[in-house]
């Protein structure tokens, strides 16, 4: 039995979307499941205890950042990233394409790899596709991903071939140097950003390759949502019915249900614990800001109904006079309440899809979604901290 593998367990009628069982070297995994980001080998505010409480059950944490501080030697000594960051679930390490991708002012792409300068100290590092597999390999994570070039956008239709065709070289390089086979399952990335004959190709080279899972990479990067349902429509079929799907660096809850809809089993994303250190909460009625002078005197919880810790005990006013203050507390009960809400979106999203009502949960999603929004709120900068 491979260390990592997938079983598709039931489907919905009306939609690409499926429920499913991932099983880990660290157990086993219902999806579609979102992975909260834990990019320093921590979920930012949160015990790993609490994490495992609110129902997670796999993270992600990030190979540039832990190659540069504190370095893979160290996690490799402590064990490995489990024991390292005391987490009794499933790790999944990303390979450091899209960090690399953001720091493009600090680097340099070759056909051999990535010249970059640290964010943290400016000194230089060299990184190949055999590199960023080995560093994962002593992350010690249940899955690794290939190293990618996440090409940017807008990238115009030369830029977008050539990026896709140097990633799908390194993809054949990080299968070849993958020294945990039988203990870590290696995915690829699939790219081609927005042009639809690229990713169909980018879908086929990437399968030839025979991974146990595929990513799609490349989106989410900057491109209107519409285009990114579109690219998702055209690759996600392409790769195989009996292997995990997953969208790197979604997060949304409209995003969510979107990827699920087109066959999507794995998502990832700082947005919930990013947006929460700003003061900014989900609620089924769209996003609230409770930093915001309207909730000075309002005693409701962040969401009416929510069971989770910060709405059971705390009131708006209150979480607003935490992070008005610059109290870690209010940062921390709106982080606890987003993966709430989240992790209970993907649970009602499973359900769902085993009950074979998946299209009326979008339906009354999407009633109270864009009836109560108050808008978009700018996603705050620092994608290298993706």
């Amino acid at each position: 039995m491979p260390p990592v593998h997938f079983q598709v367990i039931a489907r919905d009628p009306a939609s690409a979307a499926r429920l499913g069982r991932l099983t880990t070297p660290h157990g086993a995994i219902e999806t579609p499941v979102f992975m909260p980001v834990g990019t320093q080998a921590t979920v930012k505010t949160m015990t790993p205890h609490e994490v495992w409480d609110l129902g997670a059950r796999i993270l992600l944490s990030n190979t540039y950042h832990l190659y540069l501080r504190p370095g893979h030697d160290v996690v490799r000594e402590a064990g490995g990233l489990h024991p390292f960051m005391a987490w009794p679930g499933a790790v999944l390490t990303d390979s450091g394409g899209f960090q690399v991708m953001s720091l493009a002012p600090l680097r340099r792409i070759t056909e051999d790899g990535v010249e970059f300068r640290s964010h943290i100290d400016g000194a230089t590092h060299f990184l190949r596709p055999e590199d960023a597999v080995r560093i994962q390999n002593d992350l010690g994570a249940d899955i690794i991903m290939a190293f990618d070039e996440c090409t940017p956008y807008p990238s115009d239709r030369e830029y977008a071939r050539a990026s896709l065709e140097r990633t799908a070289r390194w993809a054949a390089r990080c299968r070849a140097a993958h020294g945990r086979p039988d203990e870590q399952a290696l995915f690829g990335i699939v790219q081609g950003s927005v042009y639809p004959d690229l990713r169909i190709e980018s879908a086929r080279r990437t399968v030839e390759l025979d991974f146990p899972g595929y990513a799609v990479g490349g989106l989410s990067v900057g491109e209107p949502k519409p285009v990114m349902y579109e690219m998702l429509e055209v690759q996600v079929p392409l790769l195989p019915e009996d292997r995990p799907r997953y969208l790197m660096g979604v997060g949304s809850p409209e995003d969510l249900i979107e990827g699920v809809w087109r066959g999507v089993d794995m998502f990832d994303c700082v947005l919930p614990t990013r947006l929460a250190r700003h003061g900014t909460v989900f609620t089924r009625r769209g996003r609230i800001t409770v930093r915001g002078a309207a909730y000075a005197r309002d005693w409701a919880p962040l969401e009416e109904g929510c069971t989770c810790y910060a709405c059971r005990h705390f009131s708006r006013a209150y979480i607003r006079h935490l992070l008005k203050a610059d109290e870690i507390l209010g940062m921390r009960l709106c982080t606890i309440h987003n993966l709430h809400f989240l992790l209970r979106l993907m649970e009602d999203i499973r359900q769902a899809i085993a009950a074979g009502r998946l299209a009326a949960l979008r339906r009354d999603f999407y009633a109270l979604w864009e009836e109560g929004a108050e808008g978009t709120v700018p996603e705050p900068p620092g994608a290298v901290n993706r």
